[in-house]
């Protein structure tokens, strides 16, 4: 049966080292039992700092990186390289300073890719990369935005209705309008989910998806894993986390 826990730690600061430290170890651990382990990134602020303190934790090196797949949970439309994207972001933190396997490393389609501007067939591209079924993530992570979207599951757009594993999001509430994301079917599917937020502005989603609000209006509520939920907080995002937790 899948469980959630809620960890808060003082700051954004240590909430970065804090992720680092536990997603190296879940990638260690799903070596030990699986030869490999498959990681789902995410974008944004905290991500950099998360993949920045990856690069300097000690304890990094006893990752085998060859056997380690990376996917994305979605990416802003864009050119390759561009630098809004989530892929150029952390190959910058983290990608390009480690032995890992081009094979391995599962960036979206690009807007200057073999699809051209058609978002749609960029994400039937990245589905069929996915395969079927599926294949084992060992933790999926997440930020959560300040109106509680996650990935680029915004509240009340369309592609919430999606049902295949990957979808194209246009008219994007933020910039850039155009979008590829994994579906909430997809996320659902991964063994760990890790939603991580800080800062003041993400308080009141953080509150509300964790006293059980409606996927429609807060995506978040309904990124969860098939194994364990877990909520990665820092002390002003948990700041409405109900008591009772």
């Amino acid at each position: 049966m899948s469980e959630t826990v809620v960890v808060v730690v003082p700051d954004a600061d240590i909430l970065a080292s804090t992720v680092a430290a536990r997603l190296a170890i879940k990638i260690i651990d799903a070596q030990a039992v699986h030869g490999s382990a498959s990681v789902v990134l995410t974008g944004g602020r905290v991500a950099a700092k998360v993949l920045r303190a990856v690069r300097d934790l000690p304890g990094s090196a006893a990752i085998d990186w060859s056997r380690v797949d990376l996917w994305w949970g979605d990416e802003r439309f864009l050119p390759g390289g561009d630098p809004d994207r989530n892929e150029t972001q952390a190959r910058e933190a983290l990608l390009d300073k480690l032995p890992l396997d081009p094979a391995r490393v599962h960036a979206m389609p690009a807007s200057d890719g073999p699809d051209g501007d058609d978002a749609g067939a960029a994400a039937a591209r990245y589905a069929d990369e996915l395969g079927t079924p599926l294949p084992r993530f060992d933790v999926l992570m997440l930020g959560v935005g300040e109106d509680g979207h996650v990935a680029s599951l915004f509240p009340e757009h369309p592609v919430l209705q999606e049902t295949g594993a990957t979808a194209a999001v246009h008219n994007s509430p933020k910039p850039p309008p155009t979008r590829v994301t994994l579906t909430l079917s997809t996320i659902q599917s991964a063994d760990e989910v890790w939603l991580i937020a800080a800062g003041p502005d993400k308080a009141a989603p953080v509150g509300v998806a964790l006293e059980g609000g409606g996927p429609k209006h807060l995506p978040a509520a309904s990124a969860t894993g098939v194994r364990k939920t877990l909520w990665l907080l820092d002390q002003a995002a948990a700041a409405e986390v109900p008591t009772q937790r």
